[in-house]
């Protein structure tokens, strides 16, 4: 029996609406690297990315079809509807420079750059399904 003491998060389901274009926009835009791309069923992809300083950790682009109960199917779909999605939240180096580099790259802004009294300079973006972006840096 564990006591969850020998658990590892390995990976993190990110709802999206069209897999090729969130590939392209997590790849190419955001920067994560291709973990995995493989056929799963009928035109849907076993598709994972992640950070490249995090090898042990993928972010799964899964679309609301890929869960086997059609309730489930239904409320992903309502879900990406009105945009009431998760959040992913990651450091950075120097998080003026990813800000500069999102919004030139036309990623929409949710929240501007801004100290926070915890210590942390962060902002936010959507992706083009709802999905909130976070990127913090440490400050000091």
């Amino acid at each position: 029996m564990t006591t969850g003491k020998d658990l590892v998060l390995t990976h993190v389901a990110v709802l999206v609406g069209d897999q090729q274009q969130a590939l392209e926009f997590y790849r190419d835009v955001i920067g994560l690297e291709v973990r995995q791309d493989m056929p799963f069923f009928g035109d849907v992809r076993w598709l994972t990315l992640g950070p490249a300083t995090q090898p042990g950790i993928e972010f799964l682009l899964e679309t609301p079809t890929m869960n086997p109960n059609e309730a489930a199917v239904q409320a992903n779909r309502a879900r990406l509807e009105s945009r009431a999605m998760g959040t992913l939240i990651f450091v950075t180096e120097d998080v003026d420079a990813t800000f500069a580099r999102l919004e030139a790259a036309g990623v929409p802004v949710e929240q501007p750059l801004i100290d926070q009294p915890y210590g942390m300079r962060d902002c936010g973006f959507a992706d083009p399904w709802g999905n909130h972006l976070r990127f913090s840096q440490p400050q000091g």
